[in-house]
């Protein structure tokens, strides 16, 4: 799945977390949970947001992981609405399947990129930024003599 693809798809998740939030009982317990719902999932799309832009592999391969992990965490407090019962339809499972699709997906991309990461290994690469412009070759690792 091509970058802007999982962009699209991690601003749509979290737009959705957003009105699901919207839709929460106002009692206290409620508004904890939304509140770390929200932070989580919107957190995932602009960590990856900052993958897209990564002055490396190492460096793209550090955001894609933090990503993953804000919404590994999303997932943890959709999970713990839904047991909690705090809405009974199926926006929430959907949103559970959602970020499940989504944690696989960012899981993938970085065992991609570890995996050309080893493989590239003493190669001048050049690494591509966000819109296509070569910032100057780099040595992923240290070249043979």
């Amino acid at each position: 799945m091509k970058g802007e693809n999982i962009s699209t798809r991690l601003r749509l998740f979290a737009a959705d977390v957003v009105r699901l939030c919207r839709r929460l009982p106002d009692d206290h317990a409620a508004k904890h949970i939304a509140r770390q719902l929200v932070r989580a999932a919107t957190g995932g799309g602009a960590n990856y947001e900052e993958a897209r832009g990564a002055e490396s592999r190492a460096d793209f391969i550090h955001k894609v992981g933090v990503a993953n992990k804000e919404v590994r965490e999303a997932l943890y407090w959709l999970r713990l609405a839904q047991d909690a019962m705090l809405v009974v339809d199926g926006d929430l499972d959907a949103l559970v399947r959602e970020a499940n699709e989504l944690v696989a997906i960012l899981t993938a991309s970085i065992k991609t990129a570890r995996q050309r990461e080893v493989t590239s290994c003493g190669e001048a690469r050049s690494w591509r930024t966000q819109d296509g412009a070569e910032p100057g070759s780099l040595y992923l690792c240290a070249p043979s003599e």
